[in-house]
């Protein structure tokens, strides 16, 4: 009998009980209250006024008037660089133990994000009420004993003027609370390995002394381990090593498109829960079983702001106009896509995250990622959101059985014209233009501004294939093995250029 996985489970349906459900709208109200006191004494606070905007009789109107809009480029140049070079009290009181570092999607210099006390303290918050939320979905008591392996970049962070940097997850890792150790695997000495392959094998080495219930990290780095370790010990699925897995916590990235070639490495199914974390905090989680969709964490330190994805609001930069509407968590839609904004106890003010969601139940204020805001197909009028690329790679796999959790697609002028040029990650033989006549046939029914582009500017589709691995490969180079990965799925001509000499290189 599971003594101890049943006083868990029985704590935890206790204190879910417990809890009541308040509303989003007034937690999101206090979040913003809370930021804008704490913060007011700071140089960010008194440029902006924010004593003055809350003894405001609309404090959410009043900020969103007097505080601009900001992304990675703009909080940098005229905030962050000050604390990065060890100032003080200039965007939150005091200054950061550490900065995430991300490299993006497109930038070859890694993004400093800090990441302050109260931050870390926040993504803590956010993982216990992940795992209150397990109630949610019926676990039985045995899971609750068994162990979580988290993998993501390493815990070994590099010290850099007295702060400490590495990636979000490696961050997150090395500052788990102390009940939490027990179950935690790969353990702080594999954690701290650099090198990947190196991690990765030693991982492998290890799997059988382990009773691993619950895996927790980006989809395509879990695929790669899963892959090595059932190479290792020479079996056909990973429940042959691990057979009380039963958890699958997804994030960074949309699990859909790896779906499928992540299933074929099980024995059976098991439960996926999507997280959203970021560089800049932990946004969302699947709450409950009957959706994929995730439900903003509307009350620990990040209050959101969503601005409608719309071509007249973007500037050619990928940054926001100075007009773009930013809308409240009460005056959103569901089914619209939105470009997220977030401030937070981390001192990021309307901060342009990068991501665009969609809701899918506004009373529960639950989303899901669509895309990046600079992955938006539109070069010749197609508009096409990753979220509709998805869907047509999805569809491609069910007919013709295969496949592919990576691609990528620019759309690239050729001497007779555009056409949207596909790189899709199977290793199975496949004719491209049988996959490109599905691709194209599916789009035009799936939208209609795709089916009118086809009609004027865009010529076709032209699809190669190429292996999995040269995926990997691709985000190694460009991205530290283990962390918040985000494919290009869309790129520009330059970009796409650099991503062809790649595949021709590594082919």
């Amino acid at each position: 009998m599971a003594i101890i996985g049943n006083i868990i489970k029985g704590f935890i349906a206790t204190t879910d009980v417990v809890r009541k459900d308040k509303d989003p709208v007034e937690e999101q109200r206090e979040v913003l209250k809370t930021l804008l006191e704490t913060a007011k004494e700071t140089q960010f606070g008194q440029h902006y006024g924010f004593g003055s905007i809350l003894e405001s009789e609309d404090m959410v109107q009043h900020f969103g008037e007097k505080v601009p809009y900001f992304d990675y480029p703009k909080i940098t140049q005229e905030w962050w660089n000050r604390t990065i070079d060890g100032e003080a009290d200039v965007i939150w009181p005091g200054t950061p133990n550490f900065f995430a570092l991300s490299s993006g999607t497109t930038g070859k210099k890694s993004k400093r994000i800090p990441v302050t006390e109260d931050m870390i303290d926040a993504i803590k918050n956010a993982g216990i009420k992940q795992v209150l939320a397990l109630n949610n979905f019926d676990m039985p008591a045995e899971f609750f004993e068994k162990e979580i392996l988290m993998l993501g970049s390493s815990t070994n962070l590099k010290e850099r003027d007295g702060r400490q940097e590495g990636e979000i997850s490696g961050i997150s890792a090395s500052n788990i609370p102390f009940w939490f150790r027990r179950y935690y695997k790969p353990g702080e000495e594999i954690a701290q390995i650099d090198d990947w392959d190196e991690r990765v094998l030693s991982i492998a080495k290890q799997a059988k002394n382990w009773d691993i219930g619950a895996l927790s990290g980006i989809p395509s780095w879990m695929e790669l381990m899963l892959k090595k370790v059932i190479e290792y010990h020479n079996v056909d699925h990973i429940h042959q090593i691990w057979p009380n897995l039963q958890v699958y916590t997804s994030g960074g990235v949309a699990f859909d498109p790896y779906e499928k070639s992540f299933n074929a490495l099980l024995g059976h199914p098991i439960q996926i829960i999507d997280t959203y974390l970021a560089s800049e905090g932990f946004l969302a989680f699947q709450n409950r079983p009957d959706t994929s969709a995730m439900k903003l964490i509307t009350d620990n330190g990040v209050y959101f702001e969503f601005v409608p994805f719309d071509p007249d609001y973007i500037n050619p930069d990928g940054s926001l106009t100075d007009d773009a509407p930013a809308l409240t968590l009460d005056q959103v839609e569901e089914e619209t896509d939105y470009v997220l904004l977030i401030s937070t106890v981390a001192g990021a003010w309307r901060y342009m995250i990068g991501d665009t969601i969609a809701f899918t139940d506004t009373e529960k204020a639950e989303i899901k990622i669509t895309g990046r805001t600079k992955f938006f197909l539109n070069t010749v009028g197609s508009q096409l959101s990753v979220n509709k690329l998805n869907d047509a790679v999805k569809h491609l796999e069910g007919e013709l059985d295969i496949k592919i959790p990576e691609y990528t697609l620019c759309a690239k002028r050729f001497e007779d014209g555009f056409y949207h040029s596909w790189y899709l990650g199977s290793d199975t033989a496949i004719d491209g233009k049988k996959a490109a006549d599905i691709l194209d046939t599916y789009l035009k029914q799936a939208n209609k501004n795709y089916k009118v582009a086809r009609s004027k500017a865009l010529e076709g589709v032209k699809v190669a294939f190429v292996p999995q691995q040269v995926f990997a490969d691709w985000s190694g180079a460009n991205k530290k093995k283990g962390g918040q990965v985000k494919m290009e799925r869309v790129m520009g001509e330059e970009k796409f250029e650099e991503w062809e000499a790649f595949v021709k290189h590594n082919s």
